[in-house]
């Protein structure tokens, strides 16, 4: 019986030092180089993050101004790749004469002096709008940027020739198939090396066909992120990588981060091996919506000398620290 015991504690033992030794990062190769810093709609306005819903009217909660940059815009955009980011993500929309339209909301009600669907809309009566219309801090007293966003809102073409060498996240925003197919055929139209500066993510369905007809380009949808995450958690410890995990963009909260098989270096080094870019997102707390990394308390959680990427609302405070 002792004997027994022994051969069984000894075996227990040697799939623990075997689990160890196959996840620990201390024994992976370290990553060089730094951060990639990630900027949420370029330099953008924050808002009252406060139980926020899909429906919510961000511009009417907006906090004290610090600067006079408007999210999506060509401005706001460059201003982002000055303060440091390496990748700006925006927001795309199929209009009605054949464009994509750069603009978060799903209508235009909040934002602009227009009304009304944005998908529902040419791009040529969008160029027409005041995309700062509907920003305020102080429960609509005043209006800082009315009248000085008329005609901001770019086409993805503008966008992507404005910024020839840039890399982007580009945001579907509706789950709509055929917008995959519209935006395949775009980003088809790209040279190779062009198409390997950017990344789409969205509804699973526009996905999964961008993924079909333009398999080059890494996504993420709803679907890829808690697949790859759970399937992870679940059997990434044996050292395999799930399907879902490859050739995508992964979004990882930082609370959630130090529970994954390997985080740091191992893990990052096994994603990067199956053509997966990994980001940082802020702390998940059980609804939709995460913050980014967007102060210096949030980027000290991350590893010393992390090399991968960081997702952030605030690239001129980050860009700063993380440089």
């Amino acid at each position: 019986m002792g004997r027994k015991l022994f051969y069984c504690a000894a075996a227990v033992a040697l799939a623990t030092a075997g689990l160890y030794l196959n996840n620990t990062s201390l024994l992976a190769e370290h990553r060089p180089g730094k951060p990639v810093l990630l900027a949420h709609r370029g330099i953008a306005q924050r808002f009252d993050e406060t139980d926020l819903k899909n429906d919510t009217c961000t511009a009417a909660r907006m906090l004290a101004p610090k600067h006079d940059y408007l999210e999506n815009t060509i401005r706001s955009m460059r201003a982002g790749f000055a303060a440091g980011a390496d990748i700006v993500e925006i927001d795309v929309h199929p209009t009605t004469d054949g464009e994509f339209a750069v603009f978060h909301d799903w209508t235009l009600d909040c934002r602009t002096d227009g009304h009304g669907v944005t998908r529902e809309h040419s791009m040529a009566e969008m160029k027409k709008l005041d995309i700062g219309y509907g920003y305020t801090a102080d429960g609509g007293k005043t209006f800082p940027f009315r009248g000085r966003g008329i005609g901001m809102m770019p086409t993805l073409a503008q966008v992507l020739s404005t910024f020839p060498d840039r890399r982007f996240l580009v945001n579907v925003k509706s789950r709509d198939p055929s917008e995959g197919e519209k935006l395949a055929a775009v980003l088809n139209g790209l040279s190779a090396e062009r198409r390997a500066d950017i990344i789409v993510y969205g509804g699973d369905e526009p996905i999964d066909v961008i993924r079909r007809l333009a398999p080059d380009i890494r996504t993420a949808s709803r679907a890829s992120l808690k697949g790859c995450l759970f399937s992870y958690i679940g059997y990434g410890w044996i050292g395999l990588t799930p399907e879902a995990c490859k050739h995508r963009m992964m979004l990882v909260p930082i609370n959630i981060a130090p529970w994954l098989w390997g985080w740091p270096d191992r893990f990052l080094n096994r994603m990067e091996d199956a053509g997966t870019e990994v980001f940082v997102l802020g702390p998940y707390r059980g609804s939709d919506f995460s913050t980014g990394i967007d102060d210096r308390a949030e980027l000290a959680r991350l590893p010393k000398n992390y090399a991968a990427g960081i997702w952030t609302n605030e690239i001129e405070t980050i860009g700063r620290l993380a440089r």
